[in-house]
C-alpha cells in the first residue's frame, strides 16, 4: 500500500498571460521539491486525459461544449479577466480531470492507500455551467461523482482549505445529500461566497469562515468545531481533500497565516477520518497556491503526511 503522485508535463502547457499568478512555475516548484530523497518510495504515475463522461456528472453539456468552444487555436482567449485559455490549456484542464479519476479509481479499488494530483488549472471555483477563477470543471467533484457511479460510494465528503471558499463544489452539490461539502477560507476575499448560514437544502454544505490574519491556532478551532465533527457524523465512503495551499502566510492573494505544519495537522486529521470510516480512503487535488515557496513546502509536508499512513 502506497501513496500515488499523479502529475504530467502537459500542465505546463496551461499559459497565462504574464504576471498571472496561476502560472506554470507552480508545477515546477512542486516537482522540484518531490526530488528529495524523502519521496523515493512515492509511487508516481502520469495522468491522462480524462473522459466526457465523467464531466458531464458534474458539468452539463453545453457547459463541456463552451469550454471546448472557447479554446483557441492560437493566441489567448479570455473567459473571464481572471480565466484564460491558450493552445494548451483544454488538454491540460482534461488531464487534470483525467488525474481527479485516476486517483479515485485506485484509491477506491485498495491498489493505494491514499493519492494527491499536481495537477493545473484548478477546480474548485467552477460551477455547474460557469467557468471562472482559474477553473474550467470542477476536478473535485468529477471525483466524487466517479467514486457513486462507477465504485458504488453512497456518501463522499470534500473537504476544502483553500484560502478562497470553493464556490463551484458549493453550487453543483447545494441539493445533494449524498455528498458533503466542508469549507474553511478567508472571508470577505474572492468570490463572495461561503458565509456560515449557506447551509445547502439538506445541511451538507459546512463553511468555517476565517477572518483575515487568522493564524493556525483558528484554523484548526475551525477544523475542530465544524468540519470535523461533521465528517463524522457524516461517515463517509471516501474522503476528498480540494488541498489549496494559499492559505499560507506567505501567500499574496490573501491575508490567513497557516504554516506548512499546520496543513501536516489538518492531513493527519483527515487521514484519522478517513481510517474510521472509509478503510484509509483519501484523494487530494490541488487547488490554489501562489508563493512558490509556501506552495512547495507545504505540498511536500502534506505528501510526507499521506505517506505515513
Amino acid at each position: 500500500m502506497s501513496t500515488l503522485y499523479l502529475h504530467n508535463p502537459v500542465f505546463l502547457e496551461h499559459e497565462v498571460p504574464e504576471g498571472h499568478p496561476e502560472r506554470p512555475d507552480r508545477i515546477r516548484a512542486i516537482d522540484h521539491a518531490l526530488e528529495d530523497e524523502t519521496f523515493t518510495f512515492l509511487t508516481r504515475e502520469l495522468t491522462k486525459a480524462g473522459e466526457d463522461a465523467d464531466i458531464l456528472r458534474a458539468h452539463p453539456e453545453s457547459h463541456l461544449a463552451m469550454v471546448r468552444r472557447s479554446s483557441p487555436s492560437e493566441g489567448m482567449a479570455r473567459l473571464d479577466a481572471d480565466t484564460s485559455m491558450t493552445p494548451g490549456t483544454l488538454l491540460a484542464a482534461l488531464h487534470a480531470v483525467g488525474g481527479a479519476t485516476t486517483a479515485t479509481d485506485e484509491v477506491m479499488t485498495g491498489l493505494v492507500n491514499n493519492a494527491f494530483v499536481a495537477a493545473r488549472p484548478p477546480g474548485h471555483h467552477a460551477e455547474r455551467v460557469q467557468a471562472m477563477g482559474f477553473c474550467f470543471f470542477n476536478n473535485a467533484a468529477i471525483a466524487a461523482r466517479r467514486a457513486q457511479a462507477v465504485h458504488g460510494a453512497e456518501r463522499v465528503v470534500i473537504v476544502d482549505f483553500d484560502v478562497h471558499h470553493g464556490n463551484g463544489t458549493q453550487d453543483i452539490f447545494w441539493d445533494d445529500p449524498s455528498v458533503l461539502y466542508c469549507s474553511t477560507h478567508e472571508m470577505p476575499l474572492y468570490p463572495g461566497t461561503g458565509a456560515k448560514d449557506e447551509t445547502g437544502t439538506g445541511g451538507t454544505i459546512v463553511n468555517a469562515p476565517l477572518g483575515a490574519g487568522t493564524d493556525g491556532d483558528g484554523f484548526r478551532e475551525a477544523m475542530n468545531s465544524r468540519v470535523l465533527p461533521a465528517l463524522d457524523d457524516f461517515s463517509p465512503d471516501l474522503v476528498i481533500i480540494s488541498a489549496g495551499f494559499d492559505a499560507h502566510h506567505r501567500d499574496p492573494l490573501a491575508n490567513l497565516q497557516l504554516v506548512e505544519d499546520d496543513y501536516s495537522w489538518a492531513t493527519g486529521k483527515l487521514m484519522d477520518m478517513a481510517d474510521r470510516h472509509c478503510e484509509n480512503r483519501v484523494v487530494s487535488l490541488l487547488e490554489g497556491g501562489y508563493d512558490l515557496l509556501g506552495l512547495s513546502r507545504s505540498v511536500a509536508t502534506h505528501i510526507t503526511r499521506l505517506m505515513s499512513g
